[in-house]
């Protein structure tokens, strides 16, 4: 049967989709352009048009993947409702315990970055814009008095910096701390970053249930 003509857009697409598949199965260092050039049944020079180089089609795999737990937490974010709460769903969604899917992918791409400035290049944007958007709303509670915070800007470095080393202690050493402890420091953190108690984001946590 023959293949489908895919637009330039549409194979790109599908080649950044089969080059995930290949990093979450091999990781990635070990992924060759020939591993997913054979997941699709093309030729490598193919993947080569779209890709001049392995680093290349790593760094557009890696933003493709990430971009989507970034969208989710823009839409977070983005609710209509008290910052804290969205901070605090945000924050617990993103922890290692949460649902963000990217956790494993991120930690390989951090290794990688210190030798390949494509790959860097790439995750050094995504951080800036996961650290923007929670420096936004940090801003938009402390000046609506919600809570008390000199500079959102440190305190999302700080919070994301907590979530960054949880996330790899929970992804390389499964089962080192249990779920309950990680997701009882998030929260810690959290209340005390913004001046509150523990209680009062738990009582956020329930209010925001359906």
């Amino acid at each position: 049967m023959a293949r489908v003509r895919l637009s330039v857009g549409e194979r790109r697409e599908e080649l950044v989709r089969a080059a995930i598949e290949q990093i979450e199965a091999r990781g990635v260092s070990d992924v060759r352009i020939a591993d997913v050039a054979a997941a699709l049944g093309v030729s490598n020079a193919l993947v080569l048009y779209h890709f001049a180089s392995k680093e290349k089609l790593v760094a557009a795999a890696f933003a493709h993947a990430a971009e989507s737990d970034l969208a989710r937490l823009r839409m977070s974010l983005g609710r209509r409702t008290s910052a804290v709460r969205r901070l605090r769903a945000a924050v617990r969604w993103y922890a290692p315990t949460g649902q963000a899917k990217g956790w494993r992918l991120w930690i390989e791409g951090w290794a990688v970055s210190l030798r390949e400035p494509a790959l860097r290049a790439v995750t050094r944007d995504l951080d800036r814009q996961w650290k923007s958007a929670i420096i936004e709303v940090i801003a938009e509670g402390a000046a609506a008095g919600e809570f008390v915070c000199a500079d959102p800007e440190a305190t999302a470095r700080r919070l994301t910096a907590l979530l960054d080393g949880l996330a790899v202690q929970a992804t390389v050493y499964t089962g080192s701390v249990s779920r309950t402890r990680l997701q009882g420091w998030v929260d810690e953190a959290l209340a005390q970053e913004l001046g509150l108690a523990v209680q009062e984001l738990t009582t956020e946590r329930r209010r925001s249930r359906p």
